[in-house]
């Protein structure tokens, strides 16, 4: 019991880091229609800004602020310098796949170049620890819960209150009907990019907070995680992303306590098999 429920306080804090990481990315998938691996490599540079930051003495709670509002602007600029002139010409979506893996090899290998190839740390501690109900959790641990909860609603709040978030949707939708209806789809897709470049950096910091250690490469694996979760709720379904998140979360870590922790993965993408070939669209997408 001891070994299942410290998995499971492992667990939440794994789905609440996939949340904030599979919402971003499937919201730019959906209204973009980049299937974007580079999303990876955006967060690790975005923890590595924090990681910067927090070495010029600031706190590293400042940098995660200064790495969001960098990877917010460094998306739109990834977008409007390489995704959106390839989308112009009519590039294939498997060729735009090919583009976003090559972009996130450059980002990672720009980062390694500049980090080089030992792993760092903030300099934080993870804060006294809070017992409940057999769970033990430090302080950092339940900042990162709480940070992807207030992400989720805010998420839910955009979507379904504000006339940005519906444009979003009518995008994601359908842009020529949204466009003629009078939805800037342009800029709404410049906002998406915005609105999910900070997504990413938050997911990057707070999964390197998370992780302890982390190098140019850590990512690499968690973005097979981040897939998993947003194919298993249905791409392009924010709400199907938190719930593939958390099922996800769980069952890797769940079943890391028992078995090799490299089989996290294998997990994953079991899970993943598994629903695609009973529910090809996802936990929440609409039946084929």
């Amino acid at each position: 019991m001891t070994i299942f429920l410290a998995s499971l306080g492992f667990g939440l804090v794994t789905a609440s880091v996939l949340a904030i990481a599979a919402v971003g990315f499937t919201l730019q998938f959906g209204v973009t229609d980049v299937l974007n691996l580079a999303y990876g490599a955006v967060m690790i540079a975005g923890a590595f800004i924090a990681y910067v930051i927090n070495q010029l003495g600031l706190s590293v709670w400042i940098g995660l602020v200064v790495a969001v509002a960098a990877c917010s602007a460094g998306s739109v600029l990834l977008n409007a310098g390489v995704y959106a002139p390839f989308q112009r010409r009519g590039t294939s979506p498997i060729t735009m796949v090919i583009v976003s893996l090559g972009m996130g090899l450059i980002i990672e290998f720009g980062v390694q170049a500049f980090a080089g190839g030992t792993g760092v740390s903030y300099r934080m501690s993870g804060g006294p620890t809070v017992s409940a109900g057999g769970l033990v959790l430090s302080t950092v641990q339940l900042a990162v819960i709480g940070l992807s909860v207030l992400v989720m609603a805010g998420t839910h709040v955009l979507l379904r209150y504000t006339r940005l978030g519906k444009a979003m949707r009518a995008t994601a939708a359908n842009k020529t009907l949204a466009r003629n209806c009078g939805i800037r789809t342009a800029r709404v897709i410049t906002v998406t990019w915005a609105v999910t470049g900070a997504l990413c950096g938050l997911a990057g910091v707070v999964f390197a907070m998370d992780a302890g250690s982390f190098g140019a490469t850590a990512t690499d694996l968690f973005l097979i995680l981040i897939l998993a979760a947003v194919f298993l709720g249905g791409p392009g379904q924010a709400y199907g992303a938190m719930l593939g998140a958390v099922v996800i979360g769980l069952a890797t870590e769940i079943s890391a306590a028992y078995l090799t922790p490299d089989y996290k993965y294998v997990i994953s993408f079991l899970a993943l098999l598994l629903m695609m070939g009973v529910r090809p669209t996802g936990l929440l997408g609409a039946r084929a």
